[in-house]
């Protein structure tokens, strides 16, 4: 079976450390002022003096329905077999389409070299065996990474024993990140 791989973020978990940024742009080399991940506010819960804030730890959907592949003119944006939604720099002509078309606002506008980019969920990382340096540095353990065909690995046995939701679903995009809210309270499998 081929691998389909994907995130689960466990947001219970974050506490907006940035951890994951600061790896990713590290990692990446991603030019000061853009970002290929984030952490958005979801809202506060709880009554005073006993609030929470959840916290939305996010990137690339790597979507099986990406409208940025489909609006692409000249292919640059691609999809491949392991569920990775790619740009090929050497295809970009730098239109912009990609980034109009995706609804999680995913994409930036690279100012040096004139071209699209976006989460490879450090395809170059993967290839050598090692997790997303996202996935790698976050302290609180909120971002898990795998293969979403595989029923052993973690990201499955989570998304089958916990509830859970993606962003936007409908766009019919089928995004590859799933989102776990609230803590589980129930035994199993716990990240």
């Amino acid at each position: 079976m081929t691998k389909h791989y994907g995130f689960v973020m466990l947001v219970y978990r974050c506490i907006d450390c940035k951890a994951c940024q600061v790896a990713c742009w590290a990692e990446n080399e991603v030019p000061l002022g853009k970002s290929r991940n984030w952490i958005t506010k979801d809202g506060y819960k709880g009554t005073f003096p006993n609030l929470n804030v959840d916290y939305l730890p996010g990137n690339c959907m790597h979507c099986a329905n990406a409208p940025c592949v489909s609006v692409c003119p000249t292919g640059a944006s691609y999809k491949r077999e392991d569920g990775l939604v790619l740009v090929n720099n050497k295809k970009c002509i730098g239109c912009k389409y990609c980034m109009v078309a995706c609804p999680y606002n995913a994409r930036f506008f690279h100012p040096e070299e004139k071209v699209a980019d976006k989460c490879t969920m450090c395809s170059h990382r993967l290839a050598k065996g090692l997790e997303p340096a996202c996935v790698a540095t976050c302290i609180g353990g909120a971002r898990v990474f795998g293969d979403l065909n595989d029923s052993k690995s973690k990201v499955s046995q989570l998304l089958r024993k916990h509830k859970h939701k993606v962003l936007l679903p409908q766009q019919g995009t089928k995004p590859s990140i799933y989102y776990i809210l609230d803590k589980p309270t129930e035994g199993g499998i716990l990240a």
